[in-house]
């Protein structure tokens, strides 16, 4: 078995964000809850932070806060990038936060029946 340069935490994480549909956006803590951690949303930001270093793609434009706020856009190439790629999936993006969250909220504990 290969080993894998990140944590196994971070391998799950970046599992579950590859899995999030084009124009749809989760939560760290729904990402968290759906790995058994609840309450670890911190953890998960902390994967999203190390993703752009992943040799896989990893879409962590679409992983924001619980209110819908792009508060990963600053670990992101520029501050606008993380909302261009949103916009460019159909998010509309107004002050930061993502215009109809709920209608856009993707549940991988749902999705994935975990």
């Amino acid at each position: 078995m290969k080993s894998k340069p990140e944590s196994d935490f971070f391998y799950m994480v970046f599992e579950v964000v590859r899995l999030i549909p084009p124009g749809r956006v989760t939560t760290y803590g729904a990402i968290a809850k759906c790995l058994g951690m609840k309450g670890s949303s911190r953890m998960v930001g902390w994967a999203m932070n190390n993703s752009h270093s992943h040799h896989s793609k990893v879409p962590a434009h679409r992983v924001v806060n619980r209110e819908g706020l792009l508060t990963g856009k600053h670990h992101f190439a520029t501050p606008m990038m993380m909302q261009q790629l949103l916009e460019k999936e159909g998010i509309k993006v107004t002050k930061d936060k993502i215009n109809g969250f709920k209608n856009h909220f993707w549940d991988p504990n749902e999705a994935l029946k975990m």
